[in-house]
């Protein structure tokens, strides 16, 4: 259902060595860069993250009630991925930890105040 999510950034390069370290945890890697943007992914794998200076060329600003969700295959991987993105300079919105009986979350900022959530999820769709 979602082709890509695309979040704004006031410096690439430094996002992209954060989101570097987020995407080697998950098996991810860069697709695709210039000197606009980085995608992430998995070849074959429909929805790509993207970081990007915004094409309007105005400032990058976060959006309240905004949040990107990524999907971990265990409470563990939950764990290493906060642990990973707090080393490297990210801001704790909510340590990993059950949510709801079929939901482990712990939730984070990025260096440019996106808020993103690291989940584990035993619901089936």
């Amino acid at each position: 259902m979602i082709g890509y999510v695309m979040l704004g950034t006031k410096d690439l390069a430094r996002g992209g060595k954060f989101y570097d370290a987020i995407a080697a945890e998950l098996g991810a890697k860069r697709l695709m860069e210039d000197k606009q943007l980085i995608v992430w992914g998995k070849p074959g794998h429909k929805a790509d993250f993207t970081l990007t200076y915004p094409w309007d060329q105005n400032p990058a600003s976060v959006g309240n009630g905004t949040m990107v969700a990524i999907e971990a295959s265990s409470k563990e991987q939950v764990d290493r991925i906060y642990e990973i993105a707090m080393a490297n300079g990210a801001s704790d919105e909510g340590a990993p930890g059950q949510r709801f009986e079929t939901f482990y979350a712990g939730y984070f900022r990025d260096l440019d105040g996106n808020k993103l959530n690291v989940y584990y999820s035993t619901m089936s769709a």
